[in-house]
């Protein structure tokens, strides 16, 4: 009998938890060459991205929301595509749609710009409901399925959507299943005057993110996701989480869904990945919290905000 040396089928990770945070700082770096001032809001984006996530960044028009996106994209040596939503943008200009071939006399898929590992939803509250739609199975299920033909979007796969808070008679309102597929929703706000003066400086001439190179790999971001993935929550955290969502459900009109919950610990152990462990603490929930838990919830009360809930929900559950 002649032994046959075998040849492991598994790639071997590269990376581990210490090597993440350097990782992160050299996209960190890489987007404030574009984006000044915000480096709460750049850290929130990278953990939602390591912990399989989707961004929702909402604000007014002008303060940066579309640049973000596309640094954070670019930093990254991945596919990126980018959507424009308009009012007239149909659900196949989104997924893509088959096509009739009169030489092959076949039907084929022409793929749409959703078949990207980061894709930037452009102002998309500026679609309608229909259209908006046609990210729900991916962003949910890694998948499109078109004329009962399902299509796997790349891997790894985040959607990055900017909403505009401004010409409310012009958009359409996400509704509350697409929003609750968003890990988390964002605001930039205006920049200090100082952030502001170096932001002008920075765009004098060619603007700087068309110089934005990547720092990190596809390959990399697979192996962050998994070492994040593997990030340890133990049951006291576990309980935790379920705890802030109970309090959410129990004084609010609509509370936190199960998958807010699911989504919280995920984002908990991207924040603790990027502070270089491999296990989730207290901390590292409450800090996603506010970002992760705000727009699933519906307080039923005008004087009280989601936000001023979950902050009571932060403040009256105790870590125990």
């Amino acid at each position: 009998m002649t032994d046959i040396e075998s040849t492991p089928t598994e790639t071997q990770r590269d990376l581990d938890v210490d090597d993440v945070g350097g990782i992160a700082d050299d996209v960190i770096e890489n987007v404030e060459r574009v984006i000044v001032g915000h480096p709460d809001a750049i850290e929130h984006i990278l953990t939602a991205l390591f912990a399989r996530g989707h961004v929702l960044l909402e604000d007014v028009p002008g303060v940066g929301k579309t640049m973000l996106s596309r640094a954070i994209a670019a930093s990254f040596d991945c596919s990126f595509k980018r959507v424009q939503f308009t009012p007239d943008l149909l659900p196949s200009d989104v997924t893509g749609a088959n096509v009739y071939n009169q030489k092959t006399q076949t039907f084929e898929f022409r793929s749409g710009p959703i078949f990207a590992n980061v894709v930037l939803g452009d102002e998309i509250n500026r679609a309608p409901p229909k259209t908006q739609s046609a990210l729900l199975e991916a962003m949910e299920e890694g998948q499109v399925t078109i004329d009962g033909e399902t299509h796997s979007v790349p891997d790894p796969f985040a959607v990055i959507a900017t909403q505009n808070t401004v010409e409310r008679d012009r958009t359409y309102d996400l509704p509350m299943a697409e929003l609750d597929r968003f890990m988390k929703k964002l605001e930039l706000g205006y920049p200090t005057a100082g952030d502001e003066s170096e932001m002008l400086e920075n765009v004098v001439g060619t603007h700087p993110i068309e110089a934005v190179e990547p720092v990190a790999s596809l390959a990399d971001l697979e192996d962050i996701r998994a070492v994040t993935a593997d990030v340890t929550v133990e049951e006291p955290v576990r309980t935790y989480v379920t705890r802030l969502a109970r309090f959410t459900r129990n004084h609010a009109e609509l509370g936190a869904s199960p998958r807010a919950s699911v989504l919280l610990l995920r984002a908990a152990q991207g924040r603790a990945v990027l502070n270089g462990r491999d296990y989730v603490v207290p901390d590292d929930v409450q800090t996603e919290a506010t970002v992760v838990l705000p727009h699933r919830i519906r307080s039923g009360a005008a004087e009280r905000t989601a936000a001023d809930l979950v902050a009571d929900a932060l403040e009256n559950v105790p870590v125990e």
